[in-house]
């Protein structure tokens, strides 16, 4: 099971303390393919309840279902128009899958950019640091399955639907 949270922090130009984070349209992607997951063998979802069920907007959504169904994770069940559903079992698809979708590669830091290798990396003591930190956030996303990810949804629907009392 996977408990650890990763935060990076960065200092900008100004001085000013970020962190280093995801984009939007990845945490979304993430959050729709957990919807489709929950629904893995079952009729498709229509964007409209993704959206409903997701708080994320229909119109956003256009970009992020555009994006899934270009790197092939999901497909419309019968056409246009109709829903969408997981292109393969959700314990098939890892979170950096997911990633990839949104971005070309990851890379934490820009001297990362030619293949993994900075091309000062003889002169640079911090190379080594970069690129093993690289490859161990690359290593968790890819150890990450969306299929644990729906369960852990599941059961925190459970958890909340039993929480609430009708008088």
């Amino acid at each position: 099971m996977h408990s650890k949270r990763i935060y990076f922090y960065t200092t900008n130009t100004i001085g000013k303390v970020d962190k280093m984070k995801l984009n939007t349209k990845t945490r979304y992607g993430v959050r729709t393919m957990i919807e489709l997951a929950m629904d893995w063998g079952g009729k498709g979802l229509l964007q409209k309840e993704i959206s409903e069920s997701q708080g994320i907007s229909y119109k956003y959504l256009d970009h992020i279902i555009s994006a899934l169904k270009a790197r092939g994770l999901i497909v419309n069940v019968e056409g246009k128009k109709s829903g969408y559903r997981l292109t393969r079992n959700p314990e098939e698809i890892t979170v950096y899958d997911i990633y990839k979708a949104f971005e070309p590669e990851l890379l934490i830091v820009d001297c990362l950019v030619h293949d993994g290798k900075c091309t000062n990396e003889r002169y640079c003591a911090s190379n080594e640091l970069w690129c093993e930190l690289n490859t161990i956030i690359v290593k968790y996303l890819k150890s990450y399955r969306l299929k644990e990810l729906a369960d852990k949804q599941m059961q925190m629907n459970m958890d909340s639907a039993g929480s609430v009392y009708v008088i």
